[in-house]
């Protein structure tokens, strides 16, 4: 029986692509990244991405591959492709701030589809300067303090709440996730939370709960459509599965309550009323110097809304999983905090030197970030090495060649855990080292105590300084009304989800302590 013509062009297609193929693989020039050691890996279909990614506790690979083979290695990810670990400091500061490297399709991806392809972290060039100019005003050392009233509210609102707990076990990720919402909208919206309406707030709850969702199933797609061209990921954004519904219903109501916000401080200036207040009030004013116009203002308020919740939400928990662990410190720090409110009831938290410490010390770092970023190299280059290292062939290397196309990842809880910055013992909880001289004094990588926990180059977190003063004032409000101790049989893990996030043995994004009011 003669074959079918369909058949006859099927068997053709997989001809030439197994063909092209397998000229490709002769005819590509070799990776530089295969001349770095690096661990064996394990599979050829997920690498080393399960070791790295899905571990029940972040960094129990990664941390041991540091030791075992420094700053900078090799390793593979899904379907055998090169990836290069990178943590000198001097290597990170290329990369980051270089144009010849720019995020994973992964990120940007993700990113686009929850904020929408204007947000400030999907901007270059002139129009990321202009817009992020413009938001600065509202991130400015003078900007952040006049927000204190707004803090000191929201975390005696987290005090009442916890007074009232029904047990002595508390979930403070969920009480410190509402609380940092408000003070987000409160600070830079300048509405509370119960403006942005039900249907917004319980589309967040979704929202966050995919923060908490990572399986070999999406490492796996996240590998396939990487490589895929951007009109198939155009096109599969539309699905309707669950995680891309709900993503698109929160990237389309901040947008509503940015519009919305937007229009109704338009119309009080025009009438000459007072506006809400807040740095959207500010950007949305003609008669000021930096306002933008909707179009540019609208698809910053669904970033501002999740980027300034849960990764403060996450901080804070940690921090206070630290507390527990360590009884004494926490004991000290309240002292502090006792000392700074009897002098001076505005407390300037910039003169507490144990409270700052504590901020800066890390034993999973960082605790409101990715500990790792993924970068694509957008052209060849040369990445310089602030310190020489042995390549697998025993030759001393100085800089790496890395060649358009490839993955190159800034591991950022791997370079916080250097002890050539850090002082001995780096994975250790010791804040001290930042009070005795421990730590790298020489040129900053981060914008804040020489961490990566924010980034660096031009797309550094706009937020930092008020991340830093919203943990500052929500720490001393609790800390210096209760006190916070480990629940027996109920141990907390660091794993990564789409950030690090405190996880229990159920699987769920949850801190449960035992709270006990003091004063």
């Amino acid at each position: 029986m003669a074959s079918h013509p369909m058949e006859h062009a099927l068997r053709y297609a997989a001809s030439v692509v197994a063909v092209g193929l397998i000229l490709y693989l002769r005819l590509r020039r070799r990776s530089a990244i295969q001349d770095f050691a690096g661990p064996p890996s394990p599979s050829w279909i997920f690498g080393h991405m399960r070791q790295l990614l899905l571990s029940p506790r972040y960094g129990t690979h990664e941390f041991n591959w540091l030791n075992s083979y420094g700053p900078v290695y090799a390793l593979k990810g899904c379907f055998g492709q090169d990836r290069l670990m990178v943590a000198d400091a001097v290597a990170m500061q290329y990369i980051l701030n270089s144009p010849n490297f720019w995020r994973s399709t992964t990120e940007d991806n993700a990113r686009n589809l929850l904020f929408g392809e204007k947000n400030l972290l999907a901007l270059r060039g002139s129009d990321h300067r202009r817009i992020r100019s413009a938001l600065n005003t509202g991130f400015t050392a003078a900007a952040v303090r006049s927000y204190y009233a707004v803090f000191k509210v929201v975390a005696e609102q987290i005090c009442e709440q916890l007074e009232n707990f029904p047990s002595t076990t508390t979930d403070v990720c969920s009480l410190l996730s509402a609380a940092t919402l408000e003070a987000t909208c409160q600070a830079i919206l300048g509405r509370p939370t119960r403006d942005l309406g039900e249907e917004f707030a319980a589309n967040n709850c979704e929202v966050i709960k995919l923060t908490a969702s990572q399986s070999e199933v999406h490492v796996l797609a996240d590998a396939i459509i990487s490589r895929l061209p951007n009109w198939i990921w155009r096109a599969a954004i539309h699905l309707p599965t669950k995680p891309l519904v709900v993503a698109r219903k929160g990237r389309l109501l901040g947008n509503q309550v940015g519009g919305r916000i937007f229009r109704e401080n338009r119309e009080a200036t025009a009438q000459g009323l007072e506006t809400g207040g807040g740095l959207f009030s500010r950007l949305a004013d003609p008669n000021n110097n930096d306002t933008l116009a909707e179009e540019d203002l609208v698809p910053q308020a669904a970033l501002v809304l999740v980027a300034g919740q849960e990764t403060t939400s996450n901080a804070i928990s940690f921090g206070l999983l630290e507390l527990a662990k360590h009884p004494d410190f926490q004991d000290r720090l309240r002292a502090e905090i006792y000392s700074a409110f009897g002098s001076n009831t505005s407390l300037a938290y910039e003169n507490m030197p144990l409270l700052n410490a504590f901020i800066r010390a890390r034993v999973l770092p960082p605790l409101w970030s990715l500990p790792l970023s993924d970068r694509i190299v957008l052209e060849d280059t040369v990445i310089p090495l602030g310190e020489s290292i042995i390549s697998s062939k025993g030759e001393r290397i100085n800089q790496i060649p890395v060649r358009k196309g490839e993955i190159v990842t800034v591991a950022i809880a791997a370079y916080q855990r250097l002890p050539s910055r850090w002082g001995k013992d780096p994975h250790i909880f010791n804040p001290s080292r930042w009070l005795d001289g421990e730590t790298y004094q020489g040129e900053a990588v981060g914008p804040y105590a020489n961490l990566l926990t924010f980034l660096g180059g031009p797309h550094i977190c706009l937020g930092w300084r008020f991340a830093i003063f919203e943990m500052q004032v929500i720490i001393c409000e609790l800390v210096g009304k209760f006190s916070f101790a480990e629940p027996d049989n109920e141990p907390v893990n660091a794993r990564l989800m789409t950030a690090l996030l405190p996880i229990v043995s159920t699987g769920e994004r949850a801190l449960p302590l035992h709270v006990t009011r003091l004063v």
